[in-house]
């Protein structure tokens, strides 16, 4: 099979080529460690899935399975890090997913350093190691088809890391800048606060989302509902994560519980 079929190659294809035409790509986040879960989200008619080993319930014990399961639903996960280690990012890939989002990049050189963990030498530093290269029917994609495929999602959400944007978006092979809003706010002094709330915090977000689309790298937003990602898709972003696997369970169980008792 052609390598540039593979299902990781297709499913970094179609952010891609969504970034590529101007068209927002709107995803969901996936914290539960269940197969069914697992399945059930990477079969969505989404843009993209991103499994979270930051904050969410999965760790690379699950990982495998999970990112199985998804592969067999049709679609190869982005999966977030737990931190801008070099052997968290080449386990992930090793693993099956189709990129990674990169926690806490502050730096050029933070981003250089996440770069070069997703590509192979002479591009980069990731050792060889397909974990599934002698069961997957797609066959093993070469070293180069791999580093062509692979999605570099590096994460600003410092004060560190807005100082340094500029610097951050010339790195080659950073394929996107994604805003963590929440631990954005937090570290630039804001609290809690959101962009409904506070005009600064607006502005901090429209600055970054310029930045990025001035030096034509893809720049992602994560969301705390669906008002918040259409709105930020007007305003420029392309990559817009607008619901969790866990909220939409929530969500489900509080819209059937109130309709079989609306009074309360």
């Amino acid at each position: 099979m052609n390598v540039d079929g593979t299902i990781a190659a297709r499913s970094s294809h179609r952010l891609r080529a969504g970034w590529a035409r101007g068209t927002p790509a709107f995803g969901l986040w996936s914290s539960i460690p269940d197969t069914s879960v697992a399945e059930l989200v990477a079969g969505s008619p989404f843009d993209y899935v991103c499994v979270d080993l930051q904050h969410g319930v999965p760790t690379f014990t699950e990982l495998p399975v999970m990112l199985q399961v998804m592969r067999a639903a049709g679609r190869a996960p982005i999966v977030r890090v737990p931190w801008k280690d070099p052997v968290a990012i080449m386990r992930a890939l090793d693993t099956g997913a189709c990129g990674v989002l990169v926690p806490m990049i502050d730096s050029a050189a933070d981003a250089e350093r996440a770069v070069a963990a997703c590509r192979f030498p002479p591009a980069g530093q990731r050792s060889w190691g397909p974990m599934w290269g002698y069961t997957r029917t797609e066959g093993v994609p070469s070293p180069a088809a791999q580093d062509a495929a692979v999605l570099c999602i590096v994460m600003v959400e410092t004060r560190a890391g807005v100082d340094a944007l500029e610097q951050i978006v010339r790195v080659p092979g950073v394929d996107a800048v994604y805003i963590g809003p929440n631990d954005l706010a937090l570290d630039c002094g804001y609290g809690r606060a959101t962009y409904r709330d506070s005009p600064d915090v607006e502005k901090l977000l429209d600055h970054i989302i310029t930045t990025c689309r001035s030096a034509g790298t893809a720049v992602g937003l994560h969301c705390s509902d669906l008002e918040m990602g259409e709105h930020w898709a007007r305003r420029g972003a392309g990559m817009l994560t607008v619901a969790q696997d866990t909220g939409l369970l929530q969500a489900a169980l509080d819209a059937t519980w109130t309709r079989l008792h609306p009074a309360g």
